[in-house]
């Protein structure tokens, strides 16, 4: 990303000190950088850090190793190439969605990283008492998968949270911004039907068929601005705000 993302890569690797080795050439300044680190993380293809040199089998015992992969170690999938597009698809995350593309880099940030920092903390702990340490495999796309395997077991309403719902979407106000609708739970769905001044709404939050709800919101929502009702709704516990752009939120979230 230095030269494709430069802006990405300077707040995503923010604080970090950069050293540019060639590892084919020699590998010994990196295992000289492994033994004097509590943690090596990389994230090639399976087997490729081995083959350079700098594989687990080649660092410290007291050393937490980690590879965050695309499809983890010994599936059909482990030396496919792939992105985060791609991970999320062979996880059946963007099933509901499709062929809309997620806002974020879901199986890079969340099933990637996050994970990745989880389990390295945890091995850490157990260096602790244990005084070795770990060879950690994260897996992006299993990662994903167990963000939304929840749902294997069923749903109240098919595809609740991805549209199902008319009180649990995303609606259009009159000057062509958008609001976020998240009142679940039936007081937050009372209020806001009593503040939208039609209090019957409440009755039907959890109908059968969804879609005739959905357009009577749809339809009062486009009647006036966002900020005439995001004033309304200020003090309200109705779970509605504004999808906000990137810019909009920074300043407000400081």
């Amino acid at each position: 990303m230095r030269s494709t993302a430069p802006a990405w890569d300077a707040a995503l690797r923010a604080g970090k000190e950069s050293l540019e080795l060639d590892l084919k050439h020699d590998p010994t300044p990196a295992l000289e950088l492994m033994r004097e680190v509590d943690v090596v993380l990389e994230s090639f293809r399976p087997g490729v850090a081995s083959r350079l040199g700098i594989g687990p089998e080649q660092a410290p015992e007291r050393t937490v190793y980690c590879s965050i992969t695309g499809f983890g170690l010994g599936g059909r999938h482990e030396r496919r190439a792939g992105h985060d597009l791609n991970y999320l698809g062979w996880a059946g995350v963007l099933e509901d969605t499709a062929p809309a593309l997620p806002p974020v880099q879901i199986a890079d940030l969340a099933a990637g990283g996050l994970v990745a920092v989880t389990k390295i903390l945890a091995a850490l702990l157990e260096r602790e008492s244990t005084g070795r340490g770990a060879r950690v495999v994260v897996s992006m796309t299993h990662g994903s998968h167990r963000l939304a395997s929840h749902r294997l077991g069923g749903e109240p309403l098919p595809r609740m949270l991805t549209g199902g719902l008319a009180c649990y979407r995303i609606y259009e106000t009159s000057d062509g911004r958008q609001l976020t609708v998240a009142a679940l739970e039936p007081p937050f769905f009372r209020r806001l039907a009593e503040l939208l001044g039609r209090p019957e709404l409440a009755e039907r939050q959890y109908d059968a068929d969804q879609e005739p709800l959905a357009g009577e919101l749809a339809a009062i929502f486009r009647a006036s601005p966002l900020d005439e009702w995001l004033e309304l709704f200020e003090a309200e516990d109705v779970c509605v705000g504004p999808v906000a752009t990137l810019s909009e939120a920074a300043a407000d979230l400081g």
